[in-house]
């Protein structure tokens, strides 16, 4: 984001209604033009993780699981997100949330999270729609939702918490979970 802030960003030409305050006096001495001094706004984001943990994603033909992979992709994303000082909402879910870990910024809260997902066991079947739904609802700011799922369920109802979520200004992002064999 632009605007007047701490990191400087880069100069641009002044135009009729700029804040005079913002002018780079320095830059009009030498080249006796106006120019406005603008800056680069740190911004913190929230990435809530949904990860499908319904029986379908127990499947795998090789050595790893479907489960097992979003998993390990929910754990690798969690640490950077957590690494570059943003903050994670971890949601494990099959018919119904099962596992949720509210909002945490402090990467002290990595080991938890991944005890948490290594724990976790798929026993119920899925419900993709609603659990994304769910998601919506809960979500207060803006910021970036990980769907992990194998995608075997309604495409209608998953598509209605995609668009709920997004009404809310957030990002969807959806990794779709397959084995070789599907």
């Amino acid at each position: 984001f632009r605007g007047f802030a701490i990191e400087f960003a880069q100069h641009r030409e002044y135009t009729i209604g700029d804040d005079p305050r913002h002018l780079d006096w320095k830059v009009l001495g030498r080249t006796d033009r106006y120019y406005i001094k603008q800056y680069e706004q740190d911004t913190n984001f929230v990435a809530q993780l949904i990860i499908d943990g319904s029986k379908s994603m127990n499947y795998g033909s090789g050595k790893i699981t479907k489960l097992q992979y979003a998993k390990v992709l929910a754990a690798c994303l969690s640490y950077l997100i957590l690494l570059q000082r943003d903050a994670v909402d971890l949601h494990v879910f099959d018919t119904e949330m099962r596992e949720t870990m509210t909002r945490t910024d402090s990467i002290a809260k990595i080991h938890p999270i991944m005890h948490r997902l290594a724990a976790f066991e798929a026993t119920q079947p899925t419900k993709l729609g609603q659990a994304v739904s769910d998601v919506a609802r809960m979500t207060k700011a803006r910021g970036i939702t990980v769907v992990i799922s194998d995608l075997f369920d309604d495409e209608e109802a998953f598509e209605k918490g995609v668009r709920q979520i997004r009404f809310g200004g957030s990002e969807v992002v959806v990794f779709h979970v397959m084995d070789d064999y599907e």
